[in-house]
């Protein structure tokens, strides 16, 4: 596999990012040369983005191709948004079913993610989920059954969402792990196991994490097909 290593300027945050990718991928310099629908644009740069992150810029043409990706990066290089756009963008909104599952290590993260999920989605009408533990479980099986796009929570609740049968899955596309090494360290690897288990075979897999312990290594073997490797380092 041919491997490609790039030092770039970043003026975000005027410091050096090192890109590593498994495979030469195409580098989107803009927006608006990523071919997003004109709603999630309009939501792009109404949230204040000018243009691309480098891990924006390389990574959510890829997700939104169906490809499996790793992408090993830091909090800070606008992952959460590159997750966002790329699930924005693959949604059928007039299908009211859960077609992205994002979990995430603390409910914080959670709530970060879906909140940036809407305001994103600001013009597509999306409706996006947080469903963590510590809450109401009543609310989350009322909002669940009103349907959601986008679904972002924690391991256990999650599971236990769809145990009771009120986080359906068969619609369900894309599958990801943010903080993937974070869940790992809490303990939420069975749940996570448990999770995946109930996914549409084939579901496409996208997992980031601040590092690639052998446990993340297993894992990505056992849910992905031929990922894509991003190495971002700050």
């Amino acid at each position: 596999m041919e491997r490609s290593s790039k030092r770039i300027h970043n003026e975000d945050d005027l410091t050096n990012v090192e890109f590593e990718t498994s495979e030469n991928i195409d580098v989107i310099p803009s927006f608006d040369s990523m071919c997003l629908r004109d709603d999630l644009l309009r939501g792009i740069y109404a949230y204040g983005f000018e243009r691309p992150s480098a891990i924006q810029q390389r990574a959510i043409k890829q997700i939104v191709k169906g490809r499996d990706v790793i992408a090993q990066a830091q909090s800070g290089t606008g992952k959460t948004a590159t997750l966002g756009i790329s699930i924005l963008q693959m949604l059928d909104t007039q299908l009211r079913e859960t077609q992205a599952l994002i979990l995430s290590p603390t409910r914080e993260l959670a709530s970060q993610i879906q909140k940036v999920i809407l305001a994103l989605g600001d013009y597509m009408n999306v409706q996006c989920h947080a469903c963590y533990g510590g809450t109401n479980i009543g609310e989350d099986i009322r909002k669940l059954d009103y349907g959601q796009h986008v679904i972002s929570g924690t391991p256990g609740r999650v599971f236990d969402m769809i145990r009771r049968r009120s986080l359906r899955t068969r619609a369900v596309k894309l599958f990801v792990l943010d903080e993937a090494d974070e869940m790992l360290d809490k303990g939420f690897k069975e749940q996570i196991y448990d999770v995946y288990r109930y996914l549409p075979p084939g579901t496409q897999v996208v997992l980031l994490s601040a590092t690639m312990p052998h446990e993340i290594l297993e894992m990505t073997s056992k849910f992905m097909t031929n990922p894509i490797r991003i190495l971002v380092k700050r």
